[in-house]
């Protein structure tokens, strides 16, 4: 590749950024005074990088990256690996709610990384088994009558034709990994942590019988 084409491909890239970080705004609900308030990034400086008029720098990309729960590569639009499994295309769901199908296997267990706003619960059943993991903030999962509240590293599996529902427990979004499969599928664990609790003490031997 030449200077001139490399300069160009640059520009190309650093003219997507901002446009980019306003539509991963706006698909959370957020407005510029919510996102400078998280990311410690005054309004007038986060105004002009999404309209262009400010070069996006590292210092400003990682906290928004954070912020935005994203891969820096998706806010730079870095070019995608061979193995289409790496970088596929989310999805918006609507109501900053965001899926990102992680594979890609008909017929057998579904994995997505999953960004939900807040929603009002409406339970559905369905066929299928679902396994929910919380990587950032809280998630209410409500299953039949019993409504429990998860928080980061929590996991949750339940056979989809019981009712639920599942988003953020409060106000702010929930990201979690979200398996599906086909009814009767269930999780086999082969693996388990060693035990940290002590043995039970061994009673003592009765002494001898006196003579």
């Amino acid at each position: 590749m030449n200077t001139e084409s490399g300069d160009a491909e640059l520009e190309q890239i650093l003219d997507g950024i901002g446009p980019r970080l306003r539509r991963l705004r706006r698909e959370r609900g957020l407005t510029l005074e919510a996102l400078a308030t998280t990311t410690g990034i005054s309004v007038s400086t986060l105004s002009r990088v999404e309209s262009g008029r400010r070069r996006p720098t590292l210092d400003l990309l990682i906290p928004l990256a954070r912020a935005h729960r994203v891969a820096l590569d998706q806010l730079v639009a870095a070019p995608a690996s061979g193995d289409p499994r790496v970088h596929l295309r989310p999805l918006n769901k609507g109501r900053g709610s965001v899926l990102v199908p992680l594979t890609q296997y008909p017929g057998r267990v579904q994995v997505f990384k999953q960004v939900l706003a807040p929603r009002r619960p409406e339970l559905v059943t369905h066929e299928g088994y679902e396994w929910l993991y919380v990587l950032a903030g809280r998630l209410r999962l409500i299953l039949g009558a019993q409504d429990f509240t998860l928080r980061p590293g929590e996991v949750a599996e339940f056979d989809t034709t019981e009712p639920h529902w599942f988003g953020p427990a409060d106000t702010t979004a929930v990201e979690i990994l979200h398996l599906f499969g086909p009814r009767g599928d269930q999780a086999v664990v082969r693996a388990r942590p060693p035990t940290t609790d002590p043995a039970p003490p061994t009673a003592p031997n009765p002494p001898p019988p006196a003579s």
